[in-house]
């Protein structure tokens, strides 16, 4: 695996935080919430027009056909981790998950951009994003439960132990705007509405930046 390329980002300041002219948006839910529909249906809708980027994500998997992702073997995202190629990474489910640097790229240059982040993370996500938006997913749990078992993808054991971790509680920064997203109706309704609240949120960081 080729580590990311160079590209050019903000420096950091006196408190270690990325200065951009974009904003994040960091999308987050329980596995089998839909996470991964509504980012396809919205990459499938948006234009370059819209100045919306959605990251890639590096995972230590095989990537499926609902998320397309660049897999990693355990050692090469460790080396990569190390060599500070991930903006961001975090390990859920035994699995590593990271996203690249380039999103500083694209955030310097003004664009939105959309991450498929992690709950348990979001904190460390805001030190570094501190205008973040943070968009968490929702669903019940009978719906959950049935989209985890049509993916066939985990055991029941592990089916349970996702369930259980979904309606785990987990720190929410203090100061971090977190906006809910139901998913329950059919997912076109759900890719609409992120797809509003990133172009909201590209509106909002240009007028604050004015």
């Amino acid at each position: 695996m080729i580590a990311p390329g160079p590209v050019p980002v903000p420096p950091l300041d006196a408190d270690g935080v990325r200065a951009s002219a974009g904003r994040l948006v960091y999308l987050m839910g329980a596995s089998g919430s839909g996470k991964d529909t509504i980012l396809r249906g919205v990459r499938a809708s948006l234009s370059p027009a819209d100045g919306v980027k959605i990251a890639t994500r590096f995972i230590t998997r095989a990537p499926s056909a609902d998320e397309p992702s660049i897999e990693l073997t355990t050692e090469a995202f460790a080396r990569l981790r190390d060599q500070g190629a991930f903006a961001l990474c975090w390990e859920s489910h035994g699995l590593g998950y990271g996203i690249g640097t380039e999103i500083d790229g694209w955030l310097a240059r003004g664009s939105t951009v959309i991450i498929n982040g992690s709950r348990h993370h979001a904190g460390a996500a805001y030190v570094r994003y501190p205008d973040m938006l943070a968009v968490e997913i929702a669903v019940d749990s009978d719906v959950l439960r049935r989209r985890l078992t049509a993916r066939a993808r985990e055991s029941a054991e592990a089916i349970a132990q996702r369930l259980a971790r979904a309606v785990a509680p987990y720190d929410c920064p203090l100061g971090l705007r977190v906006v809910t997203l139901d998913n329950n109706g059919p997912a076109g309704r759900a890719v609409g509405a992120l797809i509003d609240l990133a172009r909201h949120a590209q509106g909002a960081q240009g007028a604050r930046g004015a």
